[in-house]
């Protein structure tokens, strides 16, 4: 064999061989776009399951959408001089997370019987003043520090300011936030203010700060400030807390799924 010839030869079967791994390459990086996109979902079920027990938790769900597709065959297409093509082929390059959805279903009741502990049963949050603005959230296990102030657990007062004179004998707070101090020095009880319910047009784009704490958004909209009970606002529950709406078997059951599935695109790989 003559060097031109065998040079030709190695062209050949060079051409052959990259044919064939073009396609092997392109199933790799969509096999490596699933396996990114099942951690993260595996990220979110861990964070789920981790908050089973926080008060006032709402779940969060992981949504997909597919990549860009490379046309082979465009449906429609004429096949012959007087016919089309019904469906077409295209391949696809994979998928990514587009968002995790906050579930603001209702979570369960905790009878804790302590009178700063309060319940949004229904839409809406608690207006809470961190620093020079207003955050949000569900959970209410409140308590008083030295001055009075209802407060959470990091001190953080409650949206109005709220202060329990210093010869409180209990505390009552209605169904729509009305804020009653039984002295012991008097029968009849002082008005302490109200404490409000926010509700908002798109609470799924609240933006989570940590610490049970939500930040509005231009997704969320404004905040809109509402005596509890009315309209869409939750009403109050005194001595009760909210639990997280988690279903853990839900949760173990989409872990298996997307574990499965991270196996078998590693298995392309």
């Amino acid at each position: 064999m003559t060097y031109q010839n065998f040079k030709n030869l190695f062209i050949f079967l060079t051409l052959i061989s990259m044919s064939n791994i073009y396609p092997m390459m392109r199933a790799l990086n969509t096999a490596a776009t699933g396996m990114k996109a099942q951690e993260e979902h595996v990220n979110t079920i861990s964070n789920n399951i981790a908050n089973s027990n926080t008060t006032g938790y709402k779940a969060s769900r992981t949504e997909f959408e597919d990549l860009m597709y490379e046309t082979i065959k465009e449906p429609g297409s004429r096949s012959s001089a007087d016919t089309t093509y019904n469906v077409g082929i295209q391949l696809g390059s994979g998928a990514k997370l587009s968002g995790t959805n906050k579930i603001h279903s209702q979570g369960g009741i905790q009878i804790t019987n302590s009178p700063y502990d309060l319940m949004v049963s229904g839409d809406g949050f608690f207006g809470v003043i961190v620093g020079n603005q207003i955050l949000y959230t569900r959970d209410g296990s409140f308590n008083v520090n030295s001055q009075g102030i209802l407060q959470t657990r990091k001190g953080y007062p409650v949206y109005p300011t709220i202060t329990l004179p210093p010869n409180t004998k209990s505390l009552n707070i209605s169904d729509a936030g009305v804020v009653q101090a039984y002295l012991s020095n008097q029968l009849e009880p002082i008005g302490l203010g109200t404490i409000p319910i926010f509700t908002f047009v798109n609470p799924k784009g609240l933006k989570d700060m940590g610490g049970n704490l939500a930040k509005q958004t231009v997704a969320s909209g404004q905040p809109i400030e509402n005596i509890a009970g009315d309209d869409n606002a939750g009403a109050i529950a005194q001595g009760s807390l909210e639990t997280s709406n988690v279903n853990v078997m839900t949760e173990m059951t989409n872990l298996i799924k997307a574990q499965r599935s991270y196996e078998m695109n590693s298995k392309v790989m």
